[in-house]
């Protein structure tokens, strides 16, 4: 092999699902692995901006598909699950947030955002890996956060028990899996640029000085994070599994 055509991150030849990928991390993420030669799969729930990142794909032999789900619907995942190929890698993007004090944290609250945050992922992994979707030797990649596991912030406790939770399957499921040679690890991201932090709870000028907490000097961008999506699915880290990868411009320390 010629030295300037060596690249152990190509996604090359590898079909990727992606979920969560009509926004944010999940929509780089899938842009990303297109432009680095994968096969796309794409799934979200908005049709629209589901059709927006398919779109953007960096164009490859075999073609990208896309398929509409809600991954909180038993019905939509059985029916997923019957149109997936078979596939090298899944990257389980589809999440939400909330800030919300703990004396807040009624337990239907809890129940919203364990349902998407943790059970709707752990559901279709459990799924993909029994139906053998998932090839031997596949990657997978779990968006979890450093809120819950690395950070605890007031009013961060609902959802941080929630990516706690998802960080801690992704650990087990590591052990677990390796029988097939499946890795599974996770992104702890820190705070990102996105849609979700846009929405009124915190005011721009309260983002601004909260980013000044960051030693790099910034939030995260999702293309920070979509890098670190297509390392854990490219044989650079193939000796890499049962890994939460912090990506926080250095706000843990």
């Amino acid at each position: 092999m010629e030295a300037n055509s060596f690249n152990p991150f190509s996604l090359e030849g590898k079909t990727i699902l992606v979920t969560g990928a009509s926004s944010g991390i999940g929509q780089v993420a899938a842009v990303y692995c297109s432009r680095m030669g994968a096969r796309v799969v794409l799934t979200a729930r908005n049709q629209y901006r589901l059709q927006k990142t398919f779109d953007e794909l960096a164009p490859v032999e075999g073609g990208h598909c896309q398929f509409l789900a809600d991954l909180t619907s038993d019905d939509d995942v059985n029916r997923l699950l019957g149109e997936l190929p078979a596939l090298d890698g899944a990257v389980l993007c589809a999440g939400n947030s909330v800030t919300l004090p703990l004396q807040f944290g009624t337990r239907d609250r809890f129940d919203v955002m364990f349902e998407v945050n943790f059970f709707s992922p752990v559901e279709l992994m459990r799924l993909m890996y029994k139906k053998k979707i998932l090839k031997k030797g596949a990657s997978v990649v779990l968006m979890a956060s450093i809120g819950g596991t690395h950070s605890y912030m007031p009013g961060n406790g609902v959802y941080g028990a929630s990516k706690a939770a998802l960080n801690s399957v992704m650990k087990y499921a590591a052990r677990e899996y390796a029988a097939r040679k499946v890795r599974v690890n996770s992104i702890c991201p820190g705070m990102v640029d996105t849609p979700l932090i846009h929405r009124g709870v915190i005011t721009d000028e309260q983002l601004a000085e909260d980013a000044k907490k960051y030693p790099l000097g910034r939030y995260g961008r999702p293309e920070d994070i979509a890098s670190g999506v297509v390392y854990l699915l490219s044989d650079a880290s193939s000796w890499l599994t049962g890994h939460d990868l912090v990506i926080d411009g250095g706000f843990s320390i």
